[in-house]
């Protein structure tokens, strides 16, 4: 979890944001839009070759600065494709995460109760991190989860810009802004705390798969590839794991796994 745990990057390897150009970095931020457009031309969207959810809950989380709707077309999707899916009720992602982790695990509670079974997570970014403390917290009720572009094993691991945003959303919230995290949270006892339940084991009998995307100008990948996980490498950009044909086909062939009434670990 910590950074100083992390081994250092071989220069070859570095995240796609170091010594990049102006132009570089306009051209990222404008890919999540041709991906969203590349997956509603997409066979996948159609559902072509996707397995039928067979009714599988599916709680989604978004990621950092993001809402409910930023999920809008992930939901829409996994529902056409026979999955009962649920919003975490996030409106803006920039709240305590020990918070926002205990209201999402009564969101589960809560859709484990309707479906009957237990529910799969699929998290982007922090949401991811938030699906992993959920599962630690209560396997009994996760089936599985994927997290998008999440820093499993360094949460602050992340673009120099987003950092800034982190900072200043910290600043705000110590200076009583209501809703969003403070330095507590990221440099303090509340950060340690968060630390050490994401250090815990992770339990071996639930699926987790981590998506990662070397071209991810927002979360350094390294920090995506988490030991306990099944790491799997997408070329998307940071935002876009959330509509890209490429995590659908993905997410089309693990949800399936879980949904399936004797599934193995994806």
């Amino acid at each position: 979890m910590r950074t100083a745990a992390l081994p250092r990057t071989p220069a070859g390897e570095a995240p796609p944001w170091l010594g990049a150009s102006p132009v570089a970095a306009l051209l990222a931020a404008q890919r999540p839009w041709r991906e969203a457009a590349a997956l509603v031309r997409s066979p996948v969207w159609r559902g072509h070759g996707v397995p039928d959810g067979g009714g599988l809950p599916v709680l989604l989380v978004p990621g950092f600065l993001a809402g409910d709707p930023s999920l809008s077309l992930l939901d829409r999707w996994l529902r056409a494709r026979g999955y009962r899916t649920c919003t975490s009720q996030i409106r803006v992602n920039v709240d305590c995460t020990g918070l926002a982790v205990e209201r999402l695990e009564r969101r589960l509670v809560e859709l484990t109760d309707r479906a009957g079974r237990p529910a799969a997570i699929v998290g982007q970014s922090r949401g991811g991190l938030f699906a992993k403390l959920v599962a630690v917290r209560r396997p009994d009720l996760v089936r599985g989860i994927v997290t998008l572009g999440s820093p499993n094993v360094d949460h602050l691991a992340i673009n120099p810009v987003v950092a800034a945003q982190v900072r200043l959303v910290a600043a705000l919230g110590t200076a009583g802004v209501p809703g969003l995290f403070r330095d507590d949270c990221v440099r303090g006892g509340c950060a340690d705390d968060l630390a050490a339940e994401l250090d815990r084991p992770f339990p071996a009998h639930v699926p987790y798969v981590s998506v990662y995307s070397r071209s991810d100008w927002v979360v350094d990948w390294h920090a995506c590839l988490d030991p306990a996980a099944d790491n799997v490498e997408v070329d998307s950009s940071h935002i876009g794991m959330s509509v890209h044909p490429e995590v659908y086909r993905l997410l089309g062939r693990r949800l399936a796994a879980l949904a399936a009434p004797t599934a193995a670990p994806a």
